[in-house]
């Protein structure tokens, strides 16, 4: 009997096993049939020529070949307000299948924690979140020519920086550190997107710019950056990034003089985990979630792909869906009071 009981256990196994193994072959069917023949589209919450556009249009190549049914990727640029555009097209207008992901600003998925403006449209703590391209350190890029010379004498002169729209990192950066550390940044935002505002440094309407991530600025800029026409400032990042450590290049951190100042500077920062975040609408089913998830991470990992991104200098860095899904949530549950002095700090005075 005991034999028997055993076979049957065994059998039963078997079974089971073989029930699971053709409900995920039909999952995967699934997918396959139903992105097969279409045309997926990724809006970028920018304009075209930044890094955020580069990095989709990259993605967009050689993702197909890794989503089930091998869809066609298009990049459509819808830049605005922080790329809240963006965000409340994928939200309310998009299609809810599937077929739309959104590349957005590294600020979009905390702002609402940081601003007082009424998005009642979407809300970005919602989104399913597909992954990350790239963890980034960013940075404040000016003039060679600039009267500023060195972050430290930024407390005495004044420095004229372009900046994007609130909720962007080219705004709220520069904006805190002026509130917060008492730099005299002087802030002119409104520019669409960073290349928009780098264009403006390059003409000298402005003589620099912040929160701009570093892997972009030096791919695009690079022979600039080595020549000294434009140089990194400031390091806005709790770490910096290793080659610019060793060239001495500070973190603003390091200029904060109470527990309080690293306190909020560290909260605002936090957001750099989201990097260059992919996300699609809340009601996008939860197996195409997971394919496009699976997808997306096996497209960072793609040789071809690393090979190009090196080629145009781009850094890829992929961090997944379901790290940024735990993280979005961890941010959200951060204590009000912490979140009040963070939101005063990007406030535009």
């Amino acid at each position: 009997m005991k034999g028997f009981a055993g076979f049957a256990k065994m059998t039963g196994l078997a079974i089971a096993l073989s029930l699971a193994g053709v409900q995920a072959g039909s999952a995967q069917e699934d997918i396959a049939n139903f992105y097969r023949g279409k045309t997926m589209t990724i809006i970028v919450g920018s304009s075209a020529g930044g890094g955020y556009d580069l990095y989709a249009r990259t993605i967009a190549r050689y993702m197909p070949k890794h989503l089930l049914g091998a869809p066609t990727i298009v990049v459509a640029n819808m830049p605005g307000a922080g790329s809240n555009v963006a965000a409340a097209n994928i939200a309310n207008v998009a299609a809810k299948d599937g077929t739309v992901m959104g590349a957005l600003f590294m600020g979009l998925p905390v702002e609402p924690l940081f601003t007082d403006v009424k998005r009642r449209t979407h809300d970005p703590s919602k989104f399913n979140y597909i992954g990350n391209a790239n963890t980034d350190v960013y940075v404040c890029l000016v003039r060679g020519d600039a009267p500023v010379k060195t972050f430290a004498e930024a407390f005495d002169k004044e420095l004229v920086l372009g900046g994007t729209a609130g909720g962007a990192s080219t705004r709220d950066f520069p904006v805190m550190l002026a509130n917060v550390l008492g730099v005299k940044f002087k802030v002119v935002s409104g520019y669409p997107g960073s290349r928009e505002m780098n264009l403006a440094i390059e003409k000298g309407e402005v003589q620099g710019g912040c929160g701009q991530s570093w892997s972009s600025v030096y791919a695009t800029y690079k022979q600039r950056i080595d020549s000294g026409e434009l140089r990194v400032l400031v390091q806005e990042d709790t770490a910096g990034y290793p080659d610019l450590n060793r060239q001495g290049v500070p973190l603003s951190v390091s200029f904060a003089k109470t527990p309080e100042q690293k306190q909020i500077l560290d909260l605002v920062y936090s957001q750099t985990v989201f990097g260059r975040p992919y996300v699609v609408a809340a009601e996008v089913p939860a197996p195409r979630v997971a394919a496009l998830r699976k997808a997306f991470m096996d497209t960072m990992a793609d040789p071809e792909l690393k090979a190009e991104a090196q080629k145009m200098q781009l850094d890829v860095d992929a961090t997944s869906g379901e790290f940024l899904q735990k993280k979005i949530a961890e941010i959200y549950a951060t204590p009000r009071d912490i979140v009040e002095k963070a939101k005063r700090a990007i406030e535009l005075k």
